[in-house]
């Protein structure tokens, strides 16, 4: 921001926030500038550029400092910001969970294909985290009954304020999948923790340091999910599991090797291999 003494306009304002953050390493600088400016005057994008020559207030450009200087910090922007936009949703996002990526609106959109044509789906949301998946389903599926679990308290309060927040009616449950589960499902869909160990510190440093840990590392997670589905999924039930790039292949002849029928791929929008889902029989 411009330390320059005297009234500071927008125009003034963007310019210093988008070098600031440029050379701190933000690739968007410019993009993630104006959206930080326009959550601090609770304007739009749009409105930031029919009005650059407004001057800000003292406690204007205090506060939009104090944000930009998080992000030049690498703390994601969605944290920054405090709300991110999922599907339809606008969700609380802050670090007692991963922030929703696009990635995974792919994975809700391949559940939703799984249970068209049901009424009443039952659907089991394995480590919901800020309960992004369980409430765009609900959202999109209005006759879905959605139980919702996660192994961390925080995330689960997190997942219950923006369930309030939303209007949406999620079962939240406290456990893990390998142990503490009951129920019969129509459909069981999950973006486990999937990062290896010894992946973690090649990571962008928003993930790597600010994300909770658990939610991103976690060895044998998916496989022990792949198992534990068998037993919740009711007959011509589906598993649908959003996993890192380059490990669909071996998850799928798993899912075979365990039982599952109609083992498929999806790739999400950039073409990346991205959510094997499987029905049981």
């Amino acid at each position: 921001m411009s330390p320059s003494a005297g009234a500071v306009t927008l125009r003034e304002a963007l310019a210093g926030s988008t070098d600031y953050l440029a050379r701190r390493g933000i690739e968007r600088a410019r993009f993630e500038s104006e959206l930080i400016l326009a959550h601090t005057l609770e304007l739009s994008r749009v409105q930031i550029y029919m009005d650059l020559d407004r001057p800000l207030s003292l406690e204007e450009r205090e506060r939009s400092r104090a944000l930009v200087e998080r992000r030049g910090r690498r703390e994601p922007l969605a944290y920054v910001l405090g709300r991110w936009g999922f599907r339809r949703l606008t969700l609380k996002t802050d670090a007692r969970a991963l922030v929703p990526r696009p990635e995974t609106e792919i994975l809700v959109e391949r559940a939703l294909a799984l249970i068209e044509g049901l009424e009443a789906p039952r659907i089991l949301d394995a480590g919901t985290g800020s309960g992004a998946i369980a409430l765009a389903l609900a959202d999109e599926h209005p006759g879905a009954r959605v139980v919702a679990f996660d192994t961390s308290s925080d995330a689960l309060a997190l997942a219950r304020e923006n369930a309030q927040a939303c209007g949406l009616e999620i079962e939240l449950r406290h456990g893990d999948i390998r142990d503490s589960i009951e129920g019969e499902f129509d459909l069981v869909v999950s973006n486990p923790p999937y990062v290896l160990p010894e992946e973690i510190e090649a990571l962008e440093p928003e993930v790597r340091d600010w994300e909770p840990r658990e939610a991103l590392v976690g060895v044998g997670v998916p496989e022990a999910l792949a198992e534990r589905a068998s037993g919740l999924l009711v007959p011509g039930g589906w598993l649908a599991v959003e996993l890192g790039e380059g490990q669909q292949s071996t998850y799928a002849a798993l899912l075979g090797d365990l039982g599952f029928e109609a083992v498929t791929i999806t790739p999400d929008l950039p073409g990346r291999e991205r959510v094997v889902e499987a029905r049981w029989p």
